[in-house]
């Protein structure tokens, strides 16, 4: 029964640490861009005949 109480509280630790990080990443503008992710595909940077 104390092994349930263990990981309860290991997995709120965790997922309390991922909320934190998903809150610093949009206060630091990290998720403000979304314009070039749909326009990206128009750009090909790759030229025909390159292997890589």
């Amino acid at each position: 029964m104390s092994v349930i109480i263990i990981l309860l509280g290991l997995s709120l630790c965790v997922s309390i640490g991922f909320l934190i990080a998903f809150i610093w990443s949009v206060k630091s503008g990290q998720l403000e861009d979304d314009y070039s992710p749909a326009h990206k595909i128009f750009f090909d940077d790759n030229q025909p005949g390159n292997v890589q």
